[in-house]
């Protein structure tokens, strides 16, 4: 497989001072886990102990990519914190439950799920915060664009 086919993209969708939305794209695996964990855990050290991944994207993830995935459960549970994973496929519900690994995570249907299970205090606002249109400037942005 080319190197593209094999690759993978962390995306911070939105951060609050102790939780982060992450995206994870691509594949998860012996070619990208360094990258993955090089990245989830500069997230974590910058104090995001609550930690949502976005599987949305995720397109394969084998026995080393799941093995990141439970490094990070066990780093978030070490600073009193939660790895919460939401919109899992339907390959990776596969490897959860082949494995036995389903009930070691915490899963949700949404990022907004996972979310709803973060103290307020430390939860970002989700959806991500856009421009309102009701406050008029929404409305003259559209007009410059045309």
């Amino acid at each position: 497989m080319s190197s593209e086919m094999r690759s993978l993209a962390v995306t911070a969708i939105v951060q609050a001072e102790e939780c982060a939305v992450l995206r994870v794209s691509g594949d998860l695996d012996l070619r990208t886990e360094q990258a993955f964990l090089a990245e989830a855990r500069s997230v974590v050290s910058a104090g995001h102990r609550f930690l949502v991944l976005d599987l949305t994207a995720l397109r394969f993830c084998d026995s080393r990519g799941l093995s990141c995935l439970l490094a990070l459960e066990w780093l978030c549970r070490r600073l009193e914190g939660r790895l919460l994973l939401a919109s899992l496929g339907v390959r990776m519900l596969r490897l959860l439950v082949g494995t036995q690994s389903l009930s070691v995570f915490s899963c949700y249907p949404t990022v907004g799920h996972a979310l709803a299970t973060v103290p307020d205090a430390s939860r970002p606002a989700w959806p991500p915060v856009a421009a309102d249109p009701s406050d008029g400037k929404g409305d003259e942005d559209d007009k410059d664009g045309m």
